[in-house]
């Protein structure tokens, strides 16, 4: 009919968690198509509200239903419509993202090579992954009666005037922040009975915020130093540009952070503090209260579903002025962000390792710029991109020399064990060392980065030696729970009484772990508390938090463990530390190696030392006019760092070029090394090789096999970032289609931390 105009047809494409590299085209849901259009066009034309990109969806896939998330709608599909199924539900009124956060995100999936249906998904609590309903968080304030009482108004209820004052000095709470602190459900019966208090479930956008330092601050701030004045005056506190705050361990970064936090808080907007491991948050989470009256929400994998489910319903809600996390908290949503702080920003764990393999120090990065909102990124120890983007001009160099508060760094000792005689690893000088410390009352960290008793099992007789069956590794003597243990794909044995091959009972345990240091400690100094800290000691969820503790009492005591002591604590009454073998990172084949040993040893002497008392550092070694070590006792990590830079920039290693990495494991090593094969031969057809633009390999992994399958890997590297990106992109494309990568399990490392 004249006048008369065709219905419009309306698709959606949806991304499904899946490794498939595209989007997925759907019809509109039926409850929102007419009658008509329901029983006459299939759903083809849509009379509803349009799908916001952002919402989750309930769709078919394959013979299951999945949850999956809008990411546009358009008005023409490539596929036929009659093939295409509608939406089944739609889970969300509003986008779960901001718009600048789902366009990080879809920067992150190009970017690192992943689907955008796993990395969307990633950045959501598994609750909601899973179709769950978002939650309805229960708020607490005073009511108008109850503002107008004193603090001290309820004398003979102590319990009730507590939470009268925590609702005083905080003006909004959430439930779980008032049951964390210790306030009953009868007592917020009680005074909500009195109508002194009220709850409410929906926070205003700025409600939690204040915008006085009383209000803010439960604590009067420190006093900088002249050094902190100095850097923390050049951070500011709107628009986009990152800070390298670079100072050696105790010179009061963390001061700087809370102030810069403080800052931004007075703007009414929130804070995302990132930090490399759950074994951190402790003493984070303790720091960050004691300052702040604000809500703090946390986010790590240490969490059950439903808490980290309303961690991410305060940040994205804004109720939260301040969200600590590990890794995964660099996609978290936030309501009005306002400054991303990345605490070691050096530390490998910020690089995910397997599945999305992104850095969320790098994303960092690019969510602050994209925000438009300052980043600052602190370490004693910066890694070396850091560095190359400080001298670039990328980012602004903060330099903190010195520590705070007049403590001085420790003091070196180098200690040369060949044809030395061992006490189970335990050279005389630092025994004796060990006791001097003691003796005055002091602590002493003693650091081994490997867990376990020890690392080989071997026969005397016959030399067999106990090795895991699934990969190409030694089993790990345990004898706190008796076994052997393989750390790498977690297979375990009984701890045999005689050889399998000769049946002789002279088994020899060979080389050291934290165990063994452990019990020969206990044994060397039977009076003295010894506290091993490794993985296998603090499994239990509280574990680590009791640990410190008993650390923080202050008593004479050795520190025995992994790097989980070397990272970010402060131990005021550690004057000694002992680094047992220092020499494995030497003559490793991972370019980046030298760096993290650098990194490590520094962290590890930074515990020492760190109040009045003077600190010292022995470190045993069978190479001890080592370069390295020349370097770093004597001209510390700074020149340390530019020597190793120097040395990359001859070899056109990054920073200086870009890399990636491209992984295939199969059961049959064939399989696995001949699909990186036709991988670099499909390579070179797109872009030859030639100076800017280096293929390395396929060659085997370090540990070929693992968990068994056999692992190879194929290294490009280029000096032009979209040149390496646009190859990837083809290289993805080819190997998702190709037949031989479907009975391989391939995946694509950008910018590897991992390159062995």
């Amino acid at each position: 009919m004249p006048g008369s105009t065709m219905p419009t047809m309306l698709f959606y494409q949806v991304a499904v968690p899946s490794p498939l590299r595209r989007l997925f085209d759907y019809l509109p849901p039926v409850d929102n198509l007419s009658t008509q259009d329901k029983t006459t066009d299939h759903g083809r034309t849509d009379s509803g509200p349009t799908l916001q990109p952002g919402i989750r969806v309930k769709v078919p896939f394959g013979k299951q239903t999945v949850i999956g998330i809008v990411v546009a709608s358009k008005g023409c599909s490539s596929f036929d419509v009659s093939k295409l199924k509608p939406i089944e539900a739609v889970l969300d009124d509003t986008p779960l993202f901001s718009p600048v956060l789902f366009e990080l995100l879809q920067w992150a999936a190009r970017y690192y090579q992943h689907p955008l249906g796993e990395v969307l998904t990633s950045a959501l609590p598994t609750l909601l992954r899973k179709g769950g309903t978002l939650p309805q968080q229960s708020y607490w304030r005073l009511s108008t009666h109850g503002k107008g009482l004193p603090g001290d108004a309820l004398p003979r209820a102590p319990r009730q005037q507590a939470l009268l004052q925590l609702l005083q000095q905080n003006k909004v709470l959430t439930s779980d922040a008032i049951k964390s602190a210790g306030v009953s459900s009868a007592t917020l019966r009680t005074l909500k009975s009195k109508a002194l208090i009220e709850t409410f479930t929906t926070v205003m956008p700025g409600q939690n915020q204040a915008n006085n330092d009383q209000d803010i601050l439960a604590e009067a701030a420190l006093t900088l130093s002249a050094d902190q004045q100095v850097a923390f005056d050049q951070i500011e506190p709107h628009g986009y540009q990152t800070y390298l705050l670079d100072g050696e361990t105790g010179s009061g970064k963390t001061e700087i952070y809370l102030q810069a936090i403080a800052k931004t808080l007075r703007y009414s907007r929130q804070a995302l503090v990132l930090i490399p491991e759950i074994n951190l948050t402790p003493q984070t989470l303790a720091r960050f209260r004691a300052r702040f009256n604000c809500p703090i929400a946390l986010i790590h994998s240490g969490l059950s579903e439903r808490e980290r489910l309303q961690a991410w319903w305060a940040a994205s809600t804004g109720s939260a002025g301040i969200i600590i996390g590990t890794r995964s908290a660099a996609f978290v949503a936030m309501k009005s962000p306002g400054i991303i702080i990345v605490d070691e920003e050096h530390d490998s764990s910020f690089k995910q390792q397997e599945g999305f393999r992104y850095s969320a120090r790098d994303v960092a990065v690019v969510r602050a710029h994209r925000e438009q909102i300052p980043l600052l990124l602190g370490s004693a120890t910066p890694s070396l991109e850091s560095l190359y983007n400080g001298e670039q001009g990328r980012y602004r160099h903060l330099l903190i020399k010195g520590r705070h508060g007049g403590a001085v760094q420790a003091q070196w000792q180098l200690v040369d064990i060949r044809e030395a005689q061992l006490n189970t690893g335990f050279s005389q000088a630092v025994i004796s060392a060990i006791g001097d410390q003691l003796t005055q009352g002091n602590q002493v960290l003693v650091f081994l980065n490997r867990r376990g008793f020890a690392p080989t099992l071997m026969c005397h007789d016959c030399g067999w030696v106990a090795n895991c069956r699934h990969c190409d590794a030694h089993l790990t003597v345990h004898t706190s729970k008796p076994g052997l243990h393989c750390h790498h794909c977690e297979a375990r044995q009984p701890l045999p009484a005689r050889c399998p091959d000769c049946n002789s009972s002279q088994l020899n345990y060979l080389g050291q772990g934290t165990e063994r240091s452990e019990a020969t400690l206990q044994a060397l100094f039977p009076n003295a508390r010894v506290i091993r800290v490794d993985k296998d000691s603090t499994r239990n969820k509280h574990a680590m938090k009791t640990v410190l503790e008993e650390i923080h009492k202050n008593q004479p005591c050795i520190l025995v463990g992994t790097q989980m002591l070397a990272k970010g604590h402060h131990f005021p009454c550690v004057t000694l530390v002992v680094v047992l073998d220092a020499d494995t990172s030497l003559f490793s084949t991972d370019f980046r190696a030298l760096e993290r040993m650098g990194q490590l040893l520094t962290q590890v002497a930074g515990r020492a030392g760190r109040s009045a008392k003077s600190g010292k550092v022995m470190i045993q070694s069978h190479h001890c006019e080592h370069p390295v070590f020349e370097l770093l006792s004597q001209h510390g990590y700074a020149q340390f760092a530019q020597h190793i830079l120097r040395e990359r920039q001859f070899s056109t290693m990054p920073p200086y070029s870009n890399a990636a990495l491209i992984r295939a494991d199969a059961i049959q090593a064939d399989a696995a090394l001949g699909l990186l094969q036709q991988v670099r031969e499909h390579a070179e057809t797109l872009s030859s090789s030639r100076p800017s633009l280096r293929y390395l390999g396929p060659f085997p992994a370090a540990m070929e096999k693992r968990g068994g399958r056999y692992r190879y890997q194929l290294t490009i590297f280029s000096e032009e970032r979209a040149v390496l990106h646009h190859l990837l992109d083809n290289l993805s494309q080819w190997l998702e289609r190709h037949k031989s990568s479907r009975k391989v399990r391939w995946s694509i490392d950008v910018d590897p931390q991992d390159t062995i």
